[in-house]
């Protein structure tokens, strides 16, 4: 007789519990919506960082390139060379949208490390890298997946979806769930490792301010530019196999 009243009791506690926050966090209210400010004002900083940079070193073109005309020449046949290798000869219109992730991911990365969030007050909550809210990866990771089952579509139409039922109709539910599979891994291996990293630095500044956190922090430096990397190669990897039709 007891167990109907301790179901409802228990599910209150769960109810209770899901609506608990891990941290401090600053919103603002819009109209009916409470918006999540921390994540854009971090992410606003960088995309000026970055149009900032872009503005400078291109606003005046040279048949002799400048220094700051020569990295970005660089970091573009970079990107395009990456794409190229992931997607193949249809690579062309995907390098503004491979190109982008991984500017975005890998600046807000080192701004995690380089530009001082902390000392920036808020009424709640503190600054910190936009890859360290899982807003901001799992948003990545969906605009991903929109991107690779557009390019499917885009090339093959409805026959795109005939892909689920190869090489046998038995494996339609592992072929669904890998859609699903996708930019859960997308986003929290980046939310993870960026989040770890921003946290071993913080853990060993507060216990050791001089000397140790500085390699960890150079070593940080490198591990977030490989996720950039990860995550840019991964993302043109899914567009050209939905292109090809291939796993």
């Amino acid at each position: 007789m007891n167990i109907i009243p301790c179901s409802i009791k228990t599910l209150k506690g769960l109810y209770d519990i899901s609506g608990v926050e891990v941290g401090q966090h600053f919103y603002w209210q819009i109209g009916g919506f409470q918006i999540h400010a921390q994540v854009l004002i971090t992410s606003w900083v960088v995309i000026t960082i970055l149009l900032g940079s872009v503005v400078i070193a291109v606003r005046n073109p040279q048949t002799i390139p400048t220094d700051g005309q020569n990295f970005f020449e660089y970091v573009l046949e970079f990107i395009r060379d990456l794409s190229k290798t992931q997607i193949g000869e249809e690579y062309g219109p995907w390098v503004p949208f491979i190109g982008t992730m991984f500017l975005f991911i890998f600046v807000s990365n080192w701004s995690g490390a380089l530009l001082p969030w902390k000392i920036i007050e808020l009424p709640h909550g503190e600054l910190a890298a936009p890859t360290n809210d899982i807003n901001t990866t799992v948003a990545l990771a969906l605009l991903t997946s929109a991107a690779y089952f557009y390019a499917g579509l885009s090339k093959k139409g409805l026959s795109y979806f005939e892909k689920y039922i190869k090489p046998t109709p038995i494996l339609l539910p592992i072929n669904i769930l890998e859609d699903f599979t996708k930019p859960l891994s997308l986003s929290f291996r980046l939310f993870g490792n960026i989040l770890a990293d921003e946290l071993v630095v913080v853990v060993l500044v507060s216990l050791v301010p001089l000397v140790v956190p500085i390699p960890v922090m150079f070593l940080g430096l490198f591990t977030s530019g490989i996720q950039a990397l990860i995550f840019a190669t991964l993302a043109a990897a899914y567009i050209g196999e939905s292109m090809e039709g291939h796993h």
